[in-house]
């Protein structure tokens, strides 16, 4: 199904934002319309014209009927961003899984070149299918059974697999794609990595892919390896049991000379191979350890660093890096934007030497890695973890609202064998410099135990940086209890010029209530 989407209005340009299919050309709609529309029919003709894929722009005939009825309109589809005095905007509800379409015309295919890469995309995303679909490069998607009729309906390449099951038959899956002729395979999601490094040994006759995908996946190897490149990481052990936290726990305070009385310094619990927060914990205190499911274990245990949490996203051709983003947290597991501020950017020339030792250490000729580290203080880099696959809170997407550049197709530039330098090299902009603004999102979680409805603040609605959500109802009034970090029910986006507004922005959101 394609993702929930908002819609809204820029009534003062003429424009209207849908989204649509990149494979049908089709616009998506809420699937409920106003008793008595006053201003667009469901199925009836709309005069559109493309300006970009997913951006559509009315006739002028259109707009100037269409701003002649905005004075009488009762109802709107999302969000009219224009200002009219004396009338007060309704507050915004939730988007709605498309069903209605309206007719407009087709979406012309791109054209395929040949003589570039064949590539196959693990785990199912959306965008990244959509992204592929405007791109140059033939591709393949390898996705569950349930992405079947999807991919069927709308014509895009498919091979189901399964990346649950682990058996005697799990080479089938290199050996089809080899046999298509596909060159490289991309993981989109942390259960894919593992995936991707047994295929690519196979397409790319380097068996060492594995066993470099192994380290990226696994925390504990993780560490171990930056450890003998000689990057500063914490204290870290793994724990099979509840004994093995208790004695971790002690021991890292006893290192730190605590004494009777004080506070402990607090230890951080991760599972060896989830993605971002999912299974984090923060351990204080001996009772907190007690309340940890048998079924969580084993886990890696972490000495706690003070200093500036970060993340880098960092496209890497040849063992080169060619675009390095900083990613600045405000609250981890709540909020992120692009670019960053000065005062993070100042950091710029340490971090890519720090990325250029992780590149090296773990031998990474092409693709993309996506590692966190701390700063403290005196400068110094502490390495957290990394990932080679695309970040989550939606980070491509933020990239592509301050830079203009898909990165989905900056990460088939990386890991296409075929890809030249001189192709990489013009694809990607400047760093911060290019940029045309600063892009974030916030992650929504109940601050309630019960909701039964999506309202979003009006102070968030009115911001000139608001631009829109992905929210829906809830589906049940008792909000499940948050464990750890735990995951968030949506995000809602934000553009503008200012990064030091935009970080105060996003923290005063964690203060808000956005289902009520």
């Amino acid at each position: 199904m394609p993702e929930t989407q908002t819609y809204w209005d820029k009534a003062g340009l003429g424009e209207l934002w849908l989204r649509t299919c990149a494979h049908t050309g089709r616009v998506f709609f809420p699937p409920r319309a106003p008793p008595e529309p006053t201003g667009l029919t469901i199925g009836a003709p709309l005069e559109l014209t493309f300006e970009k894929p997913g951006r559509l722009r009315e006739s002028a005939d259109s707009s100037d009927r269409r701003r002649d009825r905005r004075s009488e309109r009762t109802w709107e589809w999302g969000r009219l961003r224009g200002r009219s005095s004396g009338r007060r905007k309704p507050r915004r509800r939730c988007a709605y899984a498309p069903k209605e379409k309206l007719s407009m015309p087709q979406v012309e295919p791109t054209t395929r070149n040949p003589d570039k890469g064949y590539v196959a995309l693990l785990g199912w995303s959306l965008n990244a299918v959509e992204a592929l679909d405007r791109f140059d490069r033939r591709y393949v998607v390898v996705a569950p059974e349930w992405a079947e009729e999807y991919c069927v309906d709308h014509d895009i390449p498919y091979v189901p697999w399964n990346f649950e099951r682990l058996n005697d038959r799990s080479m089938e899956i290199a050996e089809t794609l080899r046999n298509e002729g596909v060159d490289v395979a991309i993981p989109l999601f942390e259960e894919t990595v593992e995936w991707a490094g047994a295929i690519n040994s196979v397409l790319l006759d380097n068996p060492r892919l594995y066993g470099q995908a192994m380290l990226l996946r696994d925390k504990a190897l993780m560490k171990r390896r930056a450890q003998l490149g000689g990057i500063r990481v914490g204290i870290f052990e793994e724990a099979h049991d509840r004994d093995d936290v208790i004695r971790f726990l002690k021991r890292v305070n006893q290192t730190l000379l605590k004494l009777d009385g004080d506070p402990n310094d607090p230890i951080h619990l991760k599972a060896f191979d989830k993605a971002g927060c999912l299974g984090h914990r923060v351990i204080r205190t001996p009772d907190e350890i007690d309340m940890i499911p048998e079924e969580e274990f084993p886990v890696l245990m972490e000495s706690h660093l003070d200093g500036w949490e970060f993340a880098v996203e960092a496209w890497v051709h040849n063992g080169k890096i060619k675009f390095l983003n900083i990613s600045e947290y405000v609250t981890l597991g709540y909020s992120v934007f692009v670019p960053a501020t000065p005062e993070l950017e100042r950091y710029r020339p340490q971090i890519t030497a720090q990325i250029e030792k992780l590149i090296k250490t773990f031998d990474i000729e092409f693709g993309f890695v996506h590692p966190e580290y701390f700063v403290t203080s005196d400068g110094e880099m502490y390495f957290g973890e990394v990932a080679y696959r695309p970040p989550g809170f939606k980070v491509f997407e933020l990239l592509e609202r301050a830079y203009g550049f898909n990165a989905y197709h900056g990460l088939v530039l990386a890991f296409d064998p075929k890809t030249t330098e001189e192709e990489i090299d013009a694809f990607f902009p400047r760093e911060v410099v290019d940029a045309s603004g600063v892009a974030g999102c916030f992650g929504v979680y109940p601050r309630r135990r019960v909701v039964s409805d999506l309202e979003i603040p009006e102070e968030t609605e009115d911001d000139d940086y608001y631009e829109s959500h992905d929210l829906s109802t809830p589906l049940e009034e008792t909000v499940t209890k948050r464990t750890a970090f735990g995951t968030h029910w949506g995000l809602v986006y934000f553009f503008g010029d200012d990064p030091y507004r935009m970080r105060d922005l996003l923290k005063k959101q964690e203060e808000l209530d956005f289902y009520v």
